[in-house]
Formats: C-alpha cells, structure tokens, sequence
C-alpha cells in the first residue's frame, strides 16, 4: 500500500503538534515507521488519506461497538446540534441518559458524567478518599486508569514497596500513595494489604485488562477482591471504560456477577464522542459535590452533543438482546481461525479473548499479568502489524493493546482477517 499523504501530514503534523500526534500511541512509536492518517470511516472499515481501505481492529479503542458512522447516533448528533452545542446549563437528555445507564448496570444509583475516562477515574479515586477518609490507593501493574497523576505509577523492587513516578512532572509525593499489585495475583493485593492496615481507601482495575492485550481475570478473581475489601473496608473500583456496556448490557460486574462499589465508564457510553462518567450507589455519590465536601466540576461535562450520542448507543445496545453473543461468536471465531494458520505457519503465539475483546501474544506461555505479557516477542509483533497493515487490516499499533470487534463485521471480513494472518505468518 502507498502512504504518501499520510507521510506528508505527519510530518507537517510534527511542526506543530508534540510528535506529531495528540495521543503517543498513535505515533507508531511501538512498531515504527510512520502513522497512517484517517480520513473517513463506515462501518466496519477505516480509510486513509491515500484512499486504502482498512478492516478496522481498532474501533476508535473500543466505542464503536455498532460500527462507525453508525447512523442513529449520526442522526442523534446533527439533530441536537441544530438546537445548539453547548450551554453550561443542565439539559433533559443528561437525565434520560442517566436513567438508562442506571437501568442497564448493576449496583448503581446516580452517575455522573465527565469528559473522557482519565477524569471518570481520576474523580472515582478522589471521591473514594473522601468517602472512606484513607489516601492510598492499590492499582496493578499492566492496568491503564488514564494519565492522571496518581496512576502514572511503575512497580517499585518488590510487592510491598512504594511505587515510583513513571513520568517526570509525578511527585514522589503522589507516588506513595499508590500502590502496585500483580493482576489476577491475590497474595499480592494481600501483601499490600497488610502492610498498609487501614490506610487504603480503594482498589482499582480493569476487571478485564485491556492495556497489556487482552488479560481476563481468572480463578475467580474479582470475586475474591471483592471479599477482600468487604472484610478491609476498602472500597472496589471498577475502571470499565473498555468493557462497560461491551462485554454486556451491565458490563464485568454483569457478566461475573460481582459487585464493585464504583464504577467508570467511557468509550462506549458517549457513542464515538469524548465522554466519561463514574457511578456507585446514593451512600457514597452523595458525598460529591454539590451534595457532599467532595469536588469535581467540568464545563462541558454532559455536553448535549455527547449526551445524544451515547443516548442513541445505549439505546440500541439496550434493545438488542442478540448483541452481545453476536460479538462473542464473531470474535470466537476470528480467535480460532486465527489460532489456526498461525499454529500450521509454527508460530509461536498464545491468544487470549472475552466477549469481543481479543489479543494475539507472540509468546510461548500463558499470558496473566503485565509480566507473562511483557515476555511476548515484540520484535516479531513489529513485523506482524505492519504486514497486516500492508494487508488491508488495522490492529492496534502496540503489543499491549486489545483488539476490539464491532458488530458491523461479517464473517467475509473475518475470513479476510484469517487470510492475512496466514500470508503474514508465512514470514514471522
């Protein structure tokens, strides 16, 4: 494929914009060579500024659950921006939204919208602090909870020691109130545990890791989380800004059937637009602001256009009971077949998936936590993404991304997908 235009533009992009891009992953940094541009997108395919057509992985990571341009939520954003696109001012469409998301999700009482899924995350950890009154924090290494301060935090030598600040600009200060777990390690959240007594406010993760591939929680995991902070009074956060309303109507606490006392959304909730939002039930949302001494405030936070949007994804989401085994079935079958030619190319692979979520991981062993991931064989990943690119199909360009299916794929596209997959394994 030819990417003059795309080169063109990054390159005039880099004069003007911190390496060219406004989110780093998106700088190709992880697999070289250089960013492809988007021009446009419908359903379940991508184009670029030179015109290739993309099998899209990707999905604007992860909103686009019904396919781009889908076009209720089109529909939805022109019509309320005639009426207008912002105010500062309360509006009827908050409320509907909210209503719906409360009926959808298990375990909530009120929400509250924001921006995007750091600030869901950042006013989550804020308002569990104030509401338990302790100030440290678990996080596990490998979840991604946004760039705000207090999660760009890396393990410190071992499982009971302070983390430290992963990026300049982090404090130390910030860095030793935050703690680092092992994902579906429980002896480490446990080690933590004791050697912080009653000072952590709250546990937070992916209750499907997303941010180092794809990583279901195994061994009954979450369950025994959740026994462990009831029995600490430590507060369970649920970042399900990927799979909140993906892997099921109410999300993981739907789908594994455990309770977390907060939740945060994003992604799929604003149907494509930068939205946020975090809930829990009226004992403890009732200590933010305005209500409670816990502060949190955005102005555009419940913009009607984004409102709209994620109004017109939940809807649909929420009225199709087949969706979400549809998107299941999809990616169940894109994981065999894929398993399959690379296995008859002797590749050495191990894929994980849940729902519509799925990575392939260039590594010989099971991939659980951020270390097994961290063992795959990026080099052999590098060549991987840019012959799938080269194919016509857009996964993530990082190792530790999960892939992303929409509903708009057909079994034609998959089958394309698998066929890429052999012809490039042929020469990994």
């Amino acid at each position: 494929m030819l990417y003059q235009r795309s080169s063109a533009l990054f390159s005039e992009a880099e004069q003007v914009i911190p390496g060219g891009v406004n989110s780093p992953v998106r700088a190709f940094k992880g697999v070289g060579g250089t960013p492809i541009f988007a021009k446009s997108a419908k359903g379940a395919y991508v184009y670029d500024e030179d015109d290739n057509r993309y099998i899209d992985y990707i999905n604007s990571w992860g909103p686009m659950i019904l396919g781009h341009a889908y076009q209720p939520v089109v529909d939805a954003v022109i019509e309320r921006a005639k009426l207008g696109t912002s105010f500062g001012m309360p509006t009827e469409i908050e409320t509907k939204i909210a209503e719906l998301a409360i009926a959808m999700v298990p375990n909530i009482d009120k929400i509250r919208f924001v921006n995007s899924g750091t600030e869901a995350c950042m006013s989550a950890v804020r308002l569990a602090r104030g509401f338990t009154g302790k100030d440290k924090i678990i996080k596990f290494a490998g979840c991604y909870h946004g760039h705000s301060d207090a999660f760009l935090i890396q393990a410190g030598s071992g499982a009971v020691t302070f983390g430290s600040p992963n990026s300049p600009g982090v404090t130390q200060g910030t860095a030793k109130d935050t703690l680092l777990a092992i994902y579906n390690n429980l002896e480490s959240v446990k080690a933590l545990i004791e050697a912080n007594p009653n000072e952590i406010a709250c546990i937070i993760l992916e209750p499907v890791a997303g941010n180092m591939g794809c990583i279901p929680p195994r061994d009954n995991f979450l369950q025994k989380l959740r026994n462990l902070c009831d029995a600490h009074d430590i507060l369970l956060i649920f970042d399900e800004v990927m799979t909140g309303f993906r892997l099921a109507k109410g999300g993981a606490q739907e789908l594994f059937n455990v309770k977390a006392d907060l939740v945060c959304f994003g992604k799929v909730i604003g149907g494509g637009l930068p939205v946020g939002a975090f809930a829990a039930r009226n004992e403890i949302m009732n200590h933010l602001s305005p209500l409670g001494p816990v502060y949190q405030a955005g102005t555009l936070s419940g913009n009607p256009l984004a409102m709209a949007a994620g109004l017109a994804m939940l809807n649909d989401l929420n009225n199709d009971s087949k969706i979400f085994e549809r998107l299941a079935e999809k990616t169940r079958y894109l994981h065999e077949g894929c398993s399959k030619v690379l296995q008859n190319n002797k590749v050495t692979h191990t894929i994980n998936r849940l729902g519509s979520m799925i990575s392939i991981h260039f590594a010989k062993d099971e991939v659980v936590d951020f270390t097994s991931s961290a063992k795959g064989n990026n080099d052999t990943f590098k060549t991987f993404f840019h012959g799938m690119l080269n194919e016509g199909i857009y996964i993530a360009p990082s190792a530790f991304e999960t892939w992303f299916l929409c509903d708009a794929l057909t079994y034609n596209d998959l089958d394309e997908t698998i066929k890429a997959v052999d012809k490039v394994a042929a020469s990994l």
